[in-house]
């Protein structure tokens, strides 16, 4: 296999950062552990690809205001590919997925987007929609038949060269590594134009949807507020700007904390819409993960390995969940919004699964199955149990 150079950025705790690109364009980034055996020689993607997709279009639900993002060349992606053929494997010679070399954790732009490869104005080689957003006054205005080009970027992150595993399967030290990669994502793809806000996720499981069994998350650079954060947003204007301070003290002196540290406290919430919810909540206030410090950067591996590995042991068999790290938009609303995870499951037993039917799906009005202060405890005795 041919090779390249990768110039090396050291970034923080020891992570070493090399940026290429892939035969098609899409950018490719190397996350090397601290004391990898990695070294500057990484494989050249020699595949023969055809053109990236076309940006997707946004249509405006004129009912809620919502924007639908129509995204045709997501049928093609990859649907439970066999290990010989897993599309974020290092590539071989009977597998040319999509990542030429031997990685730590590599992160990549989807070859399938919802979002981009346009951005609003021309940067960096990704060119200017046609149709772009014109603000958030523009995303905001009511009218039949709007459309917006779908700006943005959508990126993997896989977590391992491993074919199968999540997120709670990787080491301390790998975990970290994630977390930095998480940290610069957020930044790079924050100062692209036209995204107002940056979603970094693990789907986990076949029964929320996951087609590849590899661990791998995602990152969302949205062109918009999401709808669940601008209702955030205006929660925090209806009562005050330290309202995620105050959720933080409330839910810190009750029976709901699941673990917690120097900087970071997990707890199952108030008012649990899922059978399994936990949130895990930055001590101080931070918009996003690129104004974490090193030290909180560092507490958040252990701490949320163990909370995932606790997640598990609370059956015989690994559950599946969405692990949603919620991040301030780009623009508004960073003084009050906080950073923070909301894991859900619909695992309400061992062979039960919660699915969203006539109320929550229909009308978003929710029924509660398990009080949350009887899952805070079964997970608090599972956390226990957890060595790294």
């Amino acid at each position: 296999m041919n090779t390249v150079n990768v110039p090396p950025q050291l970034l923080g705790a020891g992570v070493t950062k090399r940026s290429t690109l892939l035969a098609d364009g899409r950018e490719l980034i190397y996350f090397d552990d601290p004391g990898s055996t990695l070294g500057d020689e990484r494989g050249v993607d020699a595949r023969v690809l055809g053109p990236r997709p076309d940006t997707a279009t946004m249509r405006l639900d004129v009912l809620t205001g919502d924007w639908i993002s129509v995204a045709a060349a997501r049928q093609n992606r990859a649907f439970l590919p066999p290990a010989e053929l897993d599309p974020l494997a290092p590539q071989t010679p009977t597998n040319p997925s999509e990542i030429p070399s031997r990685y730590d954790v590599a992160v990549f732009e989807n070859k399938s987007p919802s979002f981009g490869p346009a951005l609003a104005e021309p940067h960096e080689g990704a060119p200017a929609a046609a149709d772009p957003p014109r603000g958030l006054d523009d995303l905001a205005a009511l009218g039949l038949g709007r459309t917006r080009t779908s700006v943005g970027r959508t990126e993997v992150v896989c977590f391992s060269p491993e074919h199968a595993g999540s997120f709670g399967t990787q080491t301390v030290t790998r975990a970290r590594t994630v977390i930095e990669a998480w940290a610069d994502r957020t930044a790079a793809l924050s100062a692209l134009p036209g995204v107002e806000q940056v979603f970094p996720f693990e789907n986990r499981g076949e029964a929320i949807g996951v087609t590849l069994p590899h661990p791998h998350g995602q990152i969302y650079a949205y062109p918009y507020i999401t709808p669940r954060t601008a209702r955030l947003l205006d929660s925090v204007e209806r009562t005050a700007p330290d309202l995620f301070q105050r959720i933080l003290d409330f839910e810190r002196g009750s029976e709901r904390v699941i673990l917690q540290g120097e900087h970071w406290t997990a707890y199952v919430p108030f008012a649990a819409r899922w059978p399994l919810e936990v949130h895990l909540l930055p001590h101080r206030h931070v918009a996003d993960f690129a104004e974490t410090t090193g030290a909180e950067r560092d507490e958040l591996a252990p701490l949320y390995l163990r909370l995932l590995r606790g997640v598990d042991a609370l059956y015989d068999t690994p559950t599946p969940y969405i692990a949603a790290w919620h991040q301030a938009p780009v623009h508004v609303g960073r003084e009050s919004a906080r950073l923070h995870l909301e894991l859900t499951s619909p695992r309400r037993a061992a062979d039960k699964l919660k699915f969203l039917a006539g109320s929550e799906a229909a009308m978003g009005a929710w029924i509660g199955d398990v009080p949350p202060e009887t899952s805070a405890a079964r997970l608090r005795e599972a956390v226990q149990g957890v060595t790294l």
